[in-house]
């Protein structure tokens, strides 16, 4: 936490008793002598301020940085709260950066103290000379050294409280502190008193020493409880312990009952001890009864073994016989199934011969239809083509007579127009009859082709039926 640091030298007699003559010399003389400020708030490299004899100002414009100076001054002397600092917390003292230049992690603050012998607690006491750095870390907190070792947040409170300033004295005057101090409570105007006659560091410690006597005293009430836990403790160890002594005594008395039932188990045993070789003995007179009988029924076996070859040959042939019979039954059972399976395979065969039979029936019979309606349709194609030499033959001699009589009319187109006339319609009648007649011998040429095409057609369809019929 910030202000807080692990002590590196022994702590100093805080009991109330009265500063020595070098303290209170020191305090006298101590002068603040330089402010080295790097990195805190505005203050982005280091910037040393010297503090020499008489009356130092720092003059500027609003908004330069002058009272970061003071601030510094405050922090460096022991200040904890950020909201002192105008911040929300400890860290925003470190430079945050600009548009030209980046942020720093680190932020430090060094005062020079002269003739301040005898001021700071040990190992420093004795140096004339004292440098009281605080450097915070983004993120880690801060920490205090005197002439480079570590040291408390509150020895240097106390150190400076000692010279009647510090971080929230009196002495350290800012806009409306004035009127704040005329106004003030009497018990604000005594301490502002006790700060000018030099006792504001006595106060600190007789604070302190009074927060280690409640603090003594609270362990003094802890140890009472503690005492009073140890009693209840000790009570119960005690409880335990004649439990203890009770249990001693009583495990004697076990340890004794215990040997005399062992005596008794062994007397018990030595009898049963007796009793058992008594029955081993007869038991062995009866094991070598029966080894006798044993031996007898061997040898009776063994005259059976001998009888047993012929009845096992006999079983032997009879097992064979057995299994080439069940071998045989099996075989036959295959073979009534193969049969079986054929008898389905070629009733199923049947059935499709005789659907295969009935479908050629059909096609047959649509082929003898298709048969005499081709012949009928090849008798009107004959009867057709027949006729088709007369209609030529007319339709040739139509177009000579049309030739001579066009003929005709040219001679005597120059005696008639009319019968000119007369004579090209009949030309070109004859040539429409001409040309209908091409066109019909033409149809009846296309007629007879495919009526040639549907009887090789016919007889090509026929030839397969016929196989098939046969089939």
């Amino acid at each position: 936490m910030d202000g807080q640091a692990i002590p590196s030298a022994p702590e100093e007699e805080d009991d109330g008793t009265p500063r020595s003559e070098a303290q209170r010399l020191a305090s006298v003389r101590a002068t603040l002598a330089r402010i080295r400020i790097a990195g805190f708030k505005s203050f982005a490299e280091a910037t040393t301020v010297e503090v020499r004899p008489g009356l130092t100002g720092i003059v500027g414009p609003n908004g330069c940085g002058k009272s970061n100076v003071v601030e510094a001054l405050r922090w460096a002397m022991g200040e904890t709260s950020a909201k002192a600092m105008r911040g929300g917390e400890m860290d925003d003292v470190i430079f945050a950066g600009t548009a030209t230049r980046p942020g720093r992690n680190l932020a430090e603050v060094t005062l020079s103290l002269e003739d301040a012998e005898g001021l700071a607690p040990p190992p420093n006491q004795d140096q004339p000379e004292l440098e009281i750095m605080r450097r915070i870390n983004r993120g880690e907190g801060s920490n205090f050294r005197v002439n480079g070792k570590e040291i408390r947040a509150r020895d240097v409170q106390t150190m400076f409280a000692d010279i009647g300033s510090g971080a929230r004295a009196s002495a350290m005057v800012s806009q409306g502190r004035v009127s704040t101090l005329i106004q003030a409570k009497p018990e604000d105007r005594r301490q502002v008193l006790e700060e000018a006659a030099g006792i504001a560091g006595l106060r600190a410690r007789k604070h302190e020493a009074e927060l280690k006597l409640r603090q003594a005293e609270t362990n003094l009430g802890r140890a009472e409880d503690l005492l009073g836990q140890l009693d209840t403790q000790r009570q119960g160890l005690q409880r335990q312990a004649r439990q203890a002594n009770r249990y001693r005594n009583l495990s004697g008395l076990v340890r004794q009952a215990e040997g005399e039932w062992l005596a008794i188990l062994a007397a018990r045993a030595e009898t049963a001890a007796r009793l058992a070789k008594a029955q081993f003995d007869e038991a062995r007179a009866a094991v070598r009864a029966a080894e006798a009988e044993a031996e007898r029924a061997t040898i009776a076996a063994f005259e059976a073994e001998q009888a047993i070859p012929a009845p096992r040959a006999a079983e032997a042939t009879a097992r064979t016989a057995l299994e080439r019979r069940r071998v045989e039954s099996e075989g036959l059972e295959a073979e009534e199934r193969r049969a079986r399976e054929a008898l389905s395979g070629a009733e199923a065969r049947l059935a499709q011969l005789k659907r295969d039979l009935t479908h050629a029936e059909g096609v047959l019979r649509d082929a003898d239809s298709a048969r005499e309606r081709l012949t009928q349709e090849a008798e009107a194609l004959r009867a057709v083509e027949t006729s088709l030499p007369a209609r030529q033959q007319a339709a040739e001699a139509a177009l000579a007579e049309a030739e001579q009589t066009a003929l005709a009319a040219e001679q005597a187109a120059q005696a008639a127009t009319e019968q000119a006339a007369e004579a090209a319609a009949r030309v070109q009648a004859a040539a429409e009859a001409r040309t209908a007649a091409e066109a019909r011998l033409k149809r009846a040429q296309e007629g007879h082709a495919r009526l040639a095409a549907d009887r090789d057609t016919a007889a090509r369809a026929r030839v397969p039926q016929e196989a098939r019929t046969e089939a």
